[in-house]
């Protein structure tokens, strides 16, 4: 369905990522859009750029090429947009693969959120249910708070904050059989590249985890949570 549900992936110095994510879109029978961002410095900008002639022609898959905003950046700039026009947004890593199950997982997504204001996460294999390591959300809490996941962090931590999010709204929904593959080194699934390096580095950790803290303990979070139990209010 048009402007119903998109599926936002940061991507870089990993195009051999988007034929993989695609196929798994068919396998599962996603309907979904997918939307790659991809930044204009990146050293793989040819081959992504390759992958997007390719895909010209199916109707599902969109790239986006910006200036480099590190994964949150470029996920809030993209999900600000989109929200103006789709009802549902998700999140996935480059490093994300949806599986078979009985019921295709975009549809599952669109079910748990239908009832209004909420958030919903699967199975990712490595975190389950204390991570939202993928994520989707009504399009009306981007818009409520002007971003999906907050600015002051670059990369980490923000899986915890859309669990935090849900639970305090209390509508959230974790579907433990809709599994969403994450393929992360640390779950031997993946080799570290210079993306992996990059993000977890000793000095990304900390300042991600300083800046989630801070968000958490000194009113960002609940400032947030004011406006988001606003919302669901109004719609109720």
């Amino acid at each position: 369905m048009a402007d119903d549900l998109l599926v936002i992936i940061p991507t870089r110095g990993r195009p051999q990522a988007v034929p993989e994510i695609v196929q798994a879109w068919d396998d599962t029978g996603a309907t979904a859009d997918l939307l790659f961002a991809v930044d204009t410095d990146d050293p793989e900008l040819a081959a992504y750029k390759k992958c997007a002639a390719v895909l010209k022609g199916d109707g599902r898959v969109r790239f986006t090429f910006g200036k480099r905003r590190r994964l949150v950046g470029t996920l809030n700039a993209q999900a600000v947009k989109a929200a103006k026009t789709y009802r549902y947004l998700a999140f996935l890593g480059d490093d994300h693969r949806p599986r078979v199950a009985d019921q295709p997982w975009d549809e599952r997504i669109r079910i748990c959120l239908s009832g209004g204001p909420g958030i919903v996460y699967g199975n990712d294999l490595l975190q389950g249910e204390a991570m939202a390591t993928a994520v989707a959300m009504t399009s009306d809490i981007v818009s409520t708070l002007g971003y999906m996941a907050p600015p002051a962090m670059v990369h980490l931590c923000v899986d915890l904050v859309w669990v935090a999010w849900g639970k305090g709204m209390e509508r959230i929904t974790y579907l433990d059989d809709m599994v969403i593959e994450h393929l992360h080194p640390a779950a031997q699934k993946a080799a570290v590249d210079a993306g992996y390096e990059e993000c977890n580095s000793p000095e990304q950790v900390s300042s991600d985890s300083a800046a989630y803290y801070d968000y958490r303990d000194n009113g960002g979070l609940e400032a947030d949570l004011e406006k988001l139990r606003k919302l669901v209010e109004e719609v109720s």
